[in-house]
């Protein structure tokens, strides 16, 4: 029998929150709203109130931009191993697949945008942060040598809260460098480049493929830096603005080119590609082995 509460009247909480499915309710970070889940995902996962963009994993993300059924994941074999023995990464790596349903935090393949095709990776935040490991630079890097093989433009969709993976040492930093020499290929081969920073996007990779972009789209508000806020006022020993390290602040300051809300993703990239497609000689090639 339920319990009395105030008023003499029986408490059923207990009974209903048993009788409230998991998941049917969701609170907006942006407004603290308490909203209908049902409503968020059919609005994109942006919330109604407030517009605040909640973060994608790698298969909504495709889902949301490519054309239905176009998208060919490629490389999906590849996987890290433990070079430095680094304690519990074999661990966290496996926890990371089995939540994700991911090997690692990129996914990559060919899809179409509004009927243009093209080659693309999205990063997924859920997979050790989105961290960039050896197998992350190395499918970017191989993405882009497919791109340039088949004459297609790449598109990257970011998600990083940390850089680069710390438990695989320097084999983690030197793929900034791996990444940028790919971009630097494409861009010889006159192929287009278009990079989509999402929530959040920091550190190592903010530092190389993510800042090359001949388009650089990012969605409201997203987390954009090299490093945080803290660190950013102990380092210029002043307050920094209010918005300091977001999309907005980096377009202010010329970092970005277009705020993009989720609803208009697939419109704006899809006029980008028709006006690349204009000025693609698909005659010109450049032999990958040799320039690498």
């Amino acid at each position: 029998m339920a319990r009395k509460g105030w008023f003499g009247h029986h408490d059923r909480s207990a009974a209903n929150s048993a009788s409230v499915p998991d998941g049917l309710w969701v609170k907006c970070p942006g407004c603290s709203e308490i909203l209908f889940a049902r409503d968020v995902e059919r609005n994109l996962k942006v919330c109604p109130k407030c517009g605040h963009h909640h973060r994608l994993n790698a298969r909504e993300r495709l889902n949301q931009l490519l054309d239905p059924d176009s998208f060919g994941e490629i490389d999906a074999a590849l996987v890290s191993l433990d070079p430095l023995c680094f304690p519990e990464y074999d661990e966290k790596l496996a926890r990371a697949r089995a939540v994700t349903g991911l090997t690692d935090a990129i996914l990559t393949g060919t899809g179409c945008i509004g009927g243009h095709p093209l080659v693309i990776g999205v990063a997924d935040f859920g997979f050790m942060g989105g961290s960039m490991g050896s197998v992350v630079g190395e499918r970017i890097a191989r993405a882009i040598e497919h791109a340039i093989a088949e004459r297609l433009p790449v598109i990257v969709v970011t998600a990083n809260g940390g850089g680069a993976r710390m438990q695989e040492g320097l084999l983690s930093l030197m793929q900034m460098a791996k990444t940028s020499a790919a971009v630097a290929r494409l861009a010889q081969a006159g192929l287009p480049y278009v990079v989509l920073l999402t929530d959040p996007t920091m550190a190592g990779v903010l530092a190389s493929f993510a800042s090359l972009g001949d388009v650089i789209l990012a969605e409201p508000h997203a987390l954009v830096g090299f490093a945080g806020r803290r660190v950013g006022n102990q380092d210029v020993g002043a307050k920094l603005p209010e918005d300091f390290q977001t999309s907005e602040f980096q377009k202010r300051c010329g970092m970005i080119d277009r705020i993009v809300t989720r609803q208009e993703l697939r419109s704006a990239i899809s006029r980008i590609l028709a006006f690349f497609a204009e000025t693609v000689d698909p005659e010109v090639s450049i032999d990958v082995q040799q320039s690498a």
